[in-house]
């Protein structure tokens, strides 16, 4: 982390733990003896991550929104192709015009933007949507923030403005994975979609697949074993649904919840 993080700017490097503590100290002593006396022991009772709210801040870096001091906020969107970031207003209101309260916001979201950026460490495509504002100049001075901001990042970024669509694009350059990479993995549930379908489209895929192998086999009974949301499902709002097909195939089609189950998940076992 000195390594890769230090710069003059920082005046105080708290480390927690004595085997720790030493470990950074010669490290820093070995690169920049001049600044060893930066890192400093943590010894207060109070665990270092609790003292300083670092928990709710790597919390914070899986929210997609950002909330802004002036009521507005902006929502970041990672994908495999790029980063897209969408500024909006939000309840910052408050000046005098419609115009004038996007250059406030916009400034304040560039701020916002390139310190996300660098927390989260995230690389490659970034399309960022400010608000719209009328002024070329109020766009020149939101891209001169902008690009002012970034000018602290140790990483290589490259500002192309605004394109013809409104849109500031920039890149930034890929050093490792990203923070959410590095700490998360893909939802059991959605498989890393971010979605997951409702328990009615769910019903419904059920529902044709038993038409289908309605047509190829011939069981005794059709087993349904599903979210206990899907099953309750069939039970109440979809019953009628599920006995007309019932009565169409001549078989009967018995229920079975599994609490162990996501909602996408479910099985048609032929008894």
């Amino acid at each position: 982390t000195i390594r890769d993080l230090y710069s003059r700017e920082i005046d105080e490097i708290l480390v927690e733990g004595e085997a720790g503590y030493r470990t950074a100290k010669d490290f820093m002593r070995m690169i920049m003896p001049s600044h060893a006396k930066v890192v400093q022991a943590y010894t207060d009772t109070t665990p270092l991550f609790a003292r300083f709210q670092v928990e709710s801040y790597l919390g914070g870096m899986f929210n997609p929104v950002v909330q802004l001091k002036s009521g507005g906020y902006i929502v970041i969107g990672v994908t495999e192709a790029l980063v897209a970031i969408d500024v909006n207003s939000g309840r910052a209101t408050k000046e005098g015009s419609i115009e004038d309260t996007a250059l406030k916001t916009n400034l304040e979201a560039s701020q916002a933007i390139a310190r996300q950026l660098r927390l989260r460490n995230l690389g490659g495509i970034v399309i960022v949507d400010f608000i719209d504002m009328v002024q070329a100049g109020h766009r020149d001075a939101v891209l001169a923030e902008f690009q002012k901001q970034l000018a602290r990042d140790r990483i290589k970024t490259s500002v192309n403005g605004f394109s013809a669509l409104g849109l500031l694009e920039m890149t930034r350059k890929r050093t490792r994975e990203s923070l959410a990479h590095q700490l998360c993995e893909p939802c059991s549930a959605c498989i890393g979609k971010g979605v997951v379908k409702t328990a009615r489209s769910i019903g419904y895929d059920i529902l044709r697949e038993i038409l289908r192998e309605a047509r190829q086999f011939n069981p005794k009974e059709f087993r349904v074993i599903a979210s206990p949301k899907v099953i309750e499902l069939f039970l109440d709002e979809e019953s009628q649904h599920l006995a007309s097909l019932s009565d169409f195939i001549g078989k009967p089609i018995s229920l079975q919840a599994e609490a162990a189950m996501a909602q996408e998940q479910y099985d048609i076992v032929l008894l």
